[in-house]
């Protein structure tokens, strides 16, 4: 006992030393802590039920911010009008882009059935910023989080390089899971209210089809093609976000007979709902 009470003692103190960083959403808390545990201190700026697309930081935030090394961005909407402003308010601060290697889709607009909304360009079209849904596309997040750490923190890299093989780890099992139970499925597509789930669809070969575009409800001549469309493929179910509970989701249940089942894409236990969605998927597609 009186030796591990003066290892402590006169352990170095970098190990105990804290890392301020800012992240935008939950789940990026999750990959933070996984690789660097209580070497950081992490500051998140969307906060629950909020939308990353309209949110806007709170005071307390921004002096939480100021203290920070990092800014780990993710490719949300309000980082976009927002990330100048974190960077004059907090020059010392590196903002990291977590997706740098990742080749981005772009936000689902239109419907295989729908030959009008077919013939549409890619003009103006925003890209999908729902990367972290994707087990495999986390695990280059993840490997772009280790080496910005490293970078600020050297003293600890091999805590962060230790840290960063089992989470890879973790998520290569979670992968296997999702295989595992997905890859069987018959029917491939699923109705989701807002195309958050493509990257995760593209992973597993499902096909996400969205009710709405680009942030708008559906048109009356839509929502009837939407409907015939679930009828004919037999979906009985479809997926809302909890915060995002529209009246539309409701008419399409409603008249397909389908249930609508919450899946929370800014979860911040990131672990826990892709096990979730995993298995959601598979029970509401084997049908």
């Amino acid at each position: 006992m009186k030796k591990i009470i003066f290892a402590i003692l006169f352990m170095p103190f970098y190990l105990f030393a804290t890392v301020n960083v800012t992240v935008s959403i939950l789940p990026e808390v999750y990959f933070v802590k996984k690789i660097a545990g209580d070497l950081v201190k992490v500051n998140v700026m969307v906060l629950p039920g909020n939308e990353p697309a309209t949110y806007e930081p709170k005071p307390k935030q921004l002096i939480n911010l100021s203290r920070s090394k990092l800014y780990f961005a993710i490719g949300v909407p309000f980082e976009k009008n927002w990330l100048p402003r974190f960077k004059e308010l907090t020059p010392q601060m590196s903002i990291v882009d977590t997706s740098k290697g990742i080749k981005k889709r772009y936000m689902q607009r239109f419907y295989s059935f729908d030959k009008k909304l077919r013939r549409e360009t890619k003009r103006n079209r925003a890209f999908d910023p729902h990367i972290w849904l994707s087990p495999k596309l986390v695990k280059t997040i993840a490997k772009n989080i280790e080496k910005s750490l490293e970078k600020v923190d050297p003293k600890n890299s091999k805590i962060y390089q230790n840290n960063l093989k089992d989470f890879l780890q973790e998520i290569s099992a979670i992968q296997g899971y999702g295989h595992k139970k997905l890859d069987k499925l018959m029917k491939r597509e699923f109705l989701v209210f807002h195309p958050v789930w493509g990257y995760f669809g593209d992973e597993f070969n499902l096909r996400q089809i969205p009710v709405q575009i680009e942030g708008k409800e559906p048109k009356p001549r839509t929502l009837v093609k939407l409907i015939n469309y679930a009828k004919k493929e037999g979906i009985k179910v479809i997926f809302v976000q909890p915060e995002f509970f529209k009246k539309s989701a409701l008419v399409i249940a409603k008249n397909i007979g389908a249930k609508v089942v919450a899946l929370d894409p800014l979860e911040k236990n990131w672990k826990k709902e892709i096990l979730k969605a995993i298995d959601t998927f598979s029970k509401s597609l084997e049908r």
